[in-house]
C-alpha cells in the first residue's frame, strides 16, 4: 500500500498536503482501492467554511456513496474541477491529479492532530488483519 511520506492523514482515509497558504486534500490509495470504480465526485463550493471531521465532498463509486471529510478547520479555497469532469482520476492518480479540494486553514494547530505516515500505515494494517 502506497503511503507517501510527505503527507499527513486522517482516520477516515483522507490525505492532507501542507502548502504555504493551504492544505490540499484527497483520498488515500487505500480508500480508492476500497471504493473501486469512482463514477461521480461532488466537490464543495469555494468559500464554504469547514471544521475537522465535517463532510466536505462526496465520492460515488459503482458500490456506494461516501462522504469525504475536512481534515482541518478553514475555508475551501479551490477545488479540482478536473475530477468533477473525470472522476476516474481519483482511481488513476489519487495523490496527484486526483486531489479534491484545498482549504485555507483557520486553526493552524488542527494539522498537529493528523496522522503521520507511520501512524496511518499502522491503522490500515490493523484494519486489514
Amino acid at each position: 500500500m502506497h503511503v507517501p511520506p510527505e503527507l499527513l492523514y486522517t482516520k477516515t482515509h483522507e490525505w492532507a498536503k501542507r502548502d504555504p497558504q493551504e492544505i490540499v486534500v484527497g483520498i488515500t490509495a487505500h480508500a480508492q482501492e476500497e471504493l473501486r470504480d469512482v463514477v461521480f465526485v461532488e466537490l464543495p463550493k469555494v468559500g464554504k467554511v469547514v471544521k475537522p471531521g465535517e463532510p466536505a465532498a462526496v465520492i460515488e463509486s459503482v458500490k456506494a456513496a461516501f462522504d469525504i471529510y475536512a481534515p482541518v478547520s478553514g475555508t475551501i479555497s479551490r477545488v479540482n474541477d478536473a475530477v468533477a469532469k473525470a472522476p476516474q482520476l481519483v482511481n488513476q492518480d489519487c495523490y496527484s491529479k486526483g486531489w479534491l479540494f484545498a482549504i485555507t486553514p483557520s486553526v493552524p494547530e488542527d494539522v498537529s492532530r493528523l496522522l503521520s505516515p507511520d501512524e496511518y500505515t499502522k491503522q490500515i494494517q490493523t484494519a486489514t488483519h
